[in-house]
């Protein structure tokens, strides 16, 4: 008799959790009625606070995330060399693809306004809620507008690392940092470089597994998160709100998926996108069962260079880095929910404010590693960044882990697109020949 068992898959534990949270958050509101309170403050009590650990452990990782993932990924491109030619250019295309990408998510959520259709009430229950925190980031922006045009610019490179790393508002001065770190270990001689590598390497893998393990907490965090935001707003207009937000962003990424990417590959390399999809499919499914860039990799990099004909000089070197530094759905998401939660909260984002949003979500993409869950903690910065009450992240965390599963698709597609682009500009793009095995078609 066989000792393993099947296992269910995190997203359907995710989803349960999320179902039992408004169960529990609406049975304490039937429970109490007008008159009483005793079910909601048991929620309140003893269940909402689990999902403010769960966000707390998200914001604890969120630092030595990016540290580990920049400085592996840079310092793994081995020669400085190849920043010159293959590397400036990849890395330009795959800053140019995740700029538009959280340009169509923001465009979308302005467009359709996801979060306005949340009642008064419910708004202002939350503005109320979360009052203290808005106010200290609105003053915070107001002396920020009273600096020089180059502050943003000064801000970038900071003084001191352990005080930028102490404080998740500070991902650009970390993120800096860690480029600055990894173009050193490529500088010096590899018998140095090594130890620090293997260090990096090691730490890389713990952080990751520590992504893990706090996944492993995501159905109960999602529980209490949805508990205490049916007891604290427990108004339908807000679950209509989410569908609109989750449909917002669906909408966003088949644009970069159905119409951005093939347009691009037949633009840049002639191939059409019949051939592009033949070729990338098995990634793209592979993509969206395990949430995970870097899990999918290995099958990426076989597609783009049996089925796609990139050479393996140019996927080597483009793919890795794209499952480090391009992560265009992630970044159309959170530009979406950033927005969408300032809608629900009736914070007005002027247009300084929506740039920030574009120039954060862009860098924090930079830092994201390609595992399930690892945008969520990039979201929390992306929030600090434009100046929304990170609670807020408490709307949107309940449908996370479908949608994360379809920008992991927009993430794995990115990746191959700008392969092909950049072999075509090295002259590396040729007639694919797949192995027999696997050519089917």
């Amino acid at each position: 008799m066989s000792d393993k068992k099947k296992k269910m898959a995190l997203h359907w534990k995710i989803l349960i959790g999320m179902v039992l949270g408004l169960l529990i958050g609406i049975i304490a509101v039937k429970i109490d009625g007008a008159d009483s309170h005793t079910a909601k403050q048991l929620v309140t009590d003893w269940i909402k606070p689990f999902g403010k650990i769960f966000i707390n452990m998200l914001k604890l990782i969120a630092m030595p995330l990016i540290i580990a993932s920049l400085i592996k990924g840079v310092s793994d491109l081995q020669d400085i060399s190849k920043l010159s030619k293959m590397g400036f250019r990849t890395i330009a295309i795959y800053v140019a693809t995740t700029v538009i990408a959280v340009t169509i998510g923001l465009v979308l959520v302005n467009t359709f306004q996801p979060g306005t259709g949340v009642s008064d009430a419910t708004r202002d229950s939350l503005i109320s809620k979360y009052a203290g925190e808005a106010t200290q980031r609105i003053s915070a922006a107001s002396k920020q507008a009273d600096k020089g045009p180059l502050q943003a610019l000064v801000d970038i490179v900071p003084s001191n690392f352990f005080e930028a790393a102490a404080d998740n508002r500070n991902m650009l001065q970390v993120i800096f940092f860690a480029v600055f770190f990894g173009i050193g270990l490529i500088l010096i001689p590899p018998e140095k470089a090594q130890p620090v590598k293997d260090f990096f390497d090691g730490f890389n893998e713990v952080v990751l597994k520590l992504v893990d393990l706090i996944m492993l907490m995501a159905p109960f965090g999602v529980l209490a998160l949805l508990a205490g935001l049916v007891v604290d707003a427990p108004s339908a207009d807000l679950f209509k709100a989410l569908l609109s937000y989750s449909l917002t962003v669906v909408a966003g990424l088949s644009v970069l998926i159905i119409f951005f990417y093939p347009a691009m590959v037949k633009l840049f390399t002639g191939k059409s996108p019949k051939f592009f999809f033949k070729g990338i499919a098995p990634a793209q499914l592979l993509a969206f069962s395990t949430s995970s860039s870097a899990a999918t990799l290995p099958v990426t990099m076989e597609r783009v260079e049996e089925h796609l004909g990139v050479d393996k000089e140019v996927t080597s070197f483009v793919l890795p880095v794209g499952a480090t530094i391009n992560m265009d759905g992630t970044s159309l998401y959170q530009a979406v929910a950033a927005v969408f939660i300032a809608q629900v909260m009736g914070i007005h984002l002027g247009l300084e404010a929506q740039l920030s949003i574009v120039i954060t979500a862009t860098l924090a993409s930079i830092g994201s590693a390609a595992v399930p869950g690892a945008g969520m903690v990039m979201l929390v910065i992306v929030l600090n960044a434009a100046g929304i009450p990170e609670a807020g992240l408490a709307l949107i965390f309940a449908v996370d882990r479908p949608l994360d599963m379809m920008r992991t698709i927009a993430n794995v597609t990115g990746d191959a697109t700008v392969s092909m682009i950049v072999a075509k500009s090295v002259d590396k793009l040729h007639e694919p020949k797949p192995k027999e095995w696997d050519d089917f078609a």
